[in-house]
């Protein structure tokens, strides 16, 4: 696993890849769920796979070790002394997140020997573990709205010979009694970055956390520092994948009918463009486009750019005709890809950034700019919740 990530960019040299070559993911997580049911299928079907089975530890160990996303728990069950074997009609609500995006995150986090750590969304303490092995356990708080995940955790972690401090509460409120931490680590995305955890950041600190809208389809990675004489300096830059949205987050979807409807009906206008979409690449145009336009939902698995609007019902379809001619058709009342376009001349007068800076304002306000200060949002105004961490 490790040196798939070391091969795919995702993990560098360093004190993380030493903490994830020693972690025993099986003392860890001892027991996982797969899904039996097909897609589509109602109701779902999950077999919980145990270590101490031995008819389950090589699949087992291909699904701790594959790097993908761990399923740890089902409907808010207690995670201790759980029976191995088949459930159905139940839902996900707690896993350890793909394995490249958390190593590529703790690499970002620079993690240093006695640091005091506050990993906000326990999960299955992949996280807390690391921390613990890189910055010793003592400095370690773990945090987690769920009590069946934070008791879990804190046994599991003692098995691998660590005891950070297990916390159950709210992950905006932070843990304001083991305040300030010089790291902080957010495994769920949001939709503003919480003020409590920008106050827990200690002098030399750096706070990480996901960002995003409704929409599933352009994240953010909110980097939060506070320098040695006190200010904070923070930025949004664009990326490709993140932690899946928080416990409360609103989010929209496009459904099967309505892909099948946007690949099969004609729409109601087509035009001949000599203007190429963006490029998927270009993340800060995306993201820029997500929070300016907002509503918008990319088909990832199309052949071609799908983009859809769930709450109009509008949407766009690009292909390409030739070289230098693309053919554009739309459907609804939004001409998506006149918007798409406009912001497009925005962002390249812009200097096409790829990251923002992230400002804080004094009535508790979040806004993003750019550099020039040409292209801007606002972000919610925070309000406390309680997510349910995913990580």
């Amino acid at each position: 696993m490790v040196a798939r990530l070391e091969a795919s960019g995702d993990l560098r040299p360093g004190p993380v890849r030493e903490a994830l070559l020693l972690l025993r993911r099986e003392v860890l997580i001892p027991q996982a769920y797969v899904r039996r049911s097909a897609d589509g299928e109602k109701p779902r079907r999950w077999d919980l796979l145990d270590w101490a089975a031995p008819q389950d530890r090589e699949e087992l160990q291909k699904v701790l070790y594959g790097g993908a996303s761990v399923l740890v728990q089902c409907d808010g069950e207690p995670l201790l002394g759980r029976a191995r074997g088949s459930r159905s009609g139940a839902s996900i609500t707690s896993m350890s997140t793909v394995m490249g995006v958390t190593a590529s995150l703790l690499d970002e986090l620079d993690l240093r020997p006695r640091q005091r750590v506050l990993d906000v969304g326990t999960g299955a303490g992949v996280t807390a573990a690391v921390a613990c092995q890189v910055c010793g356990d003592q400095g370690v708080v773990t945090l987690d709205r769920d009590r069946h995940v934070t008791q879990a955790a804190a046994a599991r972690l003692a098995d691998l010979g660590f005891r950070p401090e297990a916390v159950c509460g709210a992950g905006d409120e932070g843990c304001p009694a083991r305040a300030p931490f010089d790291r902080i680590f957010v495994s769920y995305a949001v939709a503003s970055v919480p003020p409590a955890l920008v106050e827990q950041l200690a002098p030399g600190g750096r706070l990480l956390v996901h960002v995003t809208t409704v929409s599933p389809s352009w994240p953010a990675l909110a980097v939060v520092e506070r320098t040695f004489d006190g200010h904070v300096r923070a930025e949004l830059r664009a990326v490709e994948f993140a932690h899946q949205a928080g416990h409360g987050l609103e989010r929209i979807w496009l459904s099967e009918e309505f892909r099948q409807r946007i690949t099969a009906e004609p729409g109601t206008w087509t035009q001949r463009s000599m203007l190429a979409p963006p490029a998927d690449t270009d993340w800060g145009l995306w993201l820029a486009a997500d929070h300016l336009l907002g509503g918008l939902v990319r088909d990832f698995g199309a052949e071609r750019l799908v983009i859809g609007a769930p709450g109009c019902g509008s949407w766009l379809r690009a292909e390409p005709l030739s070289r230098r001619r693309w053919n554009v058709i739309t459907h609804g009342p939004r001409d998506i890809w006149k918007e798409i376009q406009n912001l497009a001349a925005l962002w390249r007068a812009a200097g096409s950034p790829d990251r923002y800076r992230l400002v804080f304002d004094p009535g508790g306000g979040q806004r993003a700019a750019s550099a020039c200060g040409r292209l801007t949002w606002h972000l919610p105004v925070p309000r406390p919740s309680d997510e349910r961490a995913t990580s």
